[in-house]
């Protein structure tokens, strides 16, 4: 069996891969782990001045893996929910995901296929991401089970932008994302993964106390504007919403083995997603 997340340190970059091509390389607690476990690798090894976050295949990855998910949130039947023991696993995984803030080193993502749901907390933590020119992010569980837990996106794309893709969860295309700063650059997507290690490979030239330093001095001016407090929110409000009676309806029918039923319910409306009209021809 494959491994979920791959290491690899080459010419002063470390290149860590979420490698479930089959499943959209959507998260799981595996993967949460492996890619956490990465960062802390290329932290602790001099030869490595940057890191470059990826998936393997066509996506970055569509989100937490809902059968994995789902499973281990599920209660038995009259149990009462557990504000606290949930909020204590998700604040599990923004710990991890907040590995790549946190690094002393540069960390570029790179946004290929679809980034959804989960993944966006995961990536927007990365200092710098590079887009494939077809590729979408967005966070759909705005609409029902779920708000961003990192909550990276007001401080990255500004009050006006983060409404307007929070409220709606519309996806945000490449060259949308380019105009109203969420993404350094974009790229053809056979130039992705070059253009992101290319620019990686350049860190190598700056010292890494110089690099490390004014990191911590950049981020520190954004967790004075209190995004540790958004993210303890985030994460217990992401709770709260998957908790409502009407996410609990949604998500019975995905118990049922309805996902793709559940997800077309969610995004149909707003024309999105898979639902778009040339996809629903």
């Amino acid at each position: 069996m494959a491994e979920s997340v791959l290491y690899e340190e080459r010419d002063g970059v470390a290149l860590i891969t979420i490698n479930r091509p089959e499943r959209l390389n959507t998260l799981t607690v595996e993967v949460i782990h492996g890619v956490a476990d990465g960062v802390e690798q290329a932290t602790s090894t001099s030869d490595v001045a940057a890191i470059v976050l990826r998936g393997a295949g066509s996506n970055i990855s569509a989100g937490y893996d809902l059968d994995e998910f789902i499973a281990n949130a599920a209660s038995e039947e009259g149990e009462v929910w557990d504000p606290v023991a949930d909020y204590q696993s998700m604040a599990e995984n923004v710990r991890r995901f907040m590995k790549l803030w946190e690094c002393p080193k540069p960390v570029i993502g790179e946004i290929s296929g679809w980034a959804l749901g989960g993944a966006t907390d995961l990536i927007l933590c990365a200092d710098l991401l590079f887009m494939a020119s077809n590729a979408q992010i967005g966070y759909a569980p705005s609409r029902i089970y779920g708000t961003p837990t990192t909550m990276m996106w007001v401080h990255r794309i500004g009050l006006e932008h983060a409404k307007q893709f929070l409220l709606t969860g519309r996806p945000i295309d490449a060259d949308t994302a380019f105009r109203i700063g969420l993404v350094s650059r974009v790229c053809d997507p056979e130039d992705l993964s070059h253009a992101a290690e290319t620019e990686a490979r350049r860190f190598t030239n700056i010292p890494a106390n110089q690099l490390a330093l004014n990191k911590l001095l950049i981020n520190q001016a954004f967790e004075n504007m209190g995004l540790r407090t958004s993210q303890m929110l985030g994460t217990f409000f992401d709770g709260i919403a998957r908790h409502t009676p009407e996410a609990q309806k949604w998500v019975s029918q995905i118990h049922g083995g309805n996902v793709r039923d559940a997800v077309a319910d969610r995004d149909r409306p707003w024309h999105d997603y898979g639902q778009t009209a040339e996809n629903q021809k």
